[in-house]
């Protein structure tokens, strides 16, 4: 499971026209799940995030996690994060789970960051989006639950 995580001071992701999740500060996710992704990478993940401290403190070090700052998560599926370019020029995304394991797993994920307290809005499985958001720092990381086992 991988995730692209931006700290933001709002993001929000649209659908046909309408925004179907919007947040003021925290954390646009970019999720991504592969084909051999489990609950453990999920429970991990998911842990993780919400303990990262890149919020910042009185002093302005980034000391903070976002559920001590009460801020809240855009998590928006991103199946092209398996995208693989080292051979042609298209990718391929043959490491990217299938909709029918990857939804559940998202579905799950979704479930356990609000399970540790922490707002949650989304975009819509599967289908073409368009992503907004104010880039705060700009802070952005990278997570690999695959990376840790």
């Amino acid at each position: 499971m991988r995730a692209v995580i931006q700290r933001v001071r709002s993001a929000s992701v649209t659908v046909n026209r309408t925004v179907v999740g919007e947040i003021a500060a925290g954390f646009l996710v970019l999720l991504g799940i592969t084909t051999d992704d489990t609950r453990e990478d999920v429970i991990y993940l998911a842990g993780k995030l919400c303990g990262l401290r890149v919020f910042e403190d009185d002093d302005g070090k980034m000391n903070r996690s976002i559920t001590e700052t009460g801020g809240a998560m855009l998590i928006v599926s991103q199946f092209t994060l398996y995208g693989d370019c080292r051979k042609g020029r298209r990718p391929s995304f043959i490491e990217a789970a299938r909709p029918e394991v990857a939804e559940p797993l998202y579905q799950s994920f979704i479930a356990e960051i609000r399970g540790q307290g922490v707002p949650v809005a989304t975009g819509t499985f599967q289908a073409q989006m368009d992503v907004a958001l104010v880039n705060d720092g700009p802070v952005t990381l990278l997570l690999d639950s695959r990376k840790v086992f």
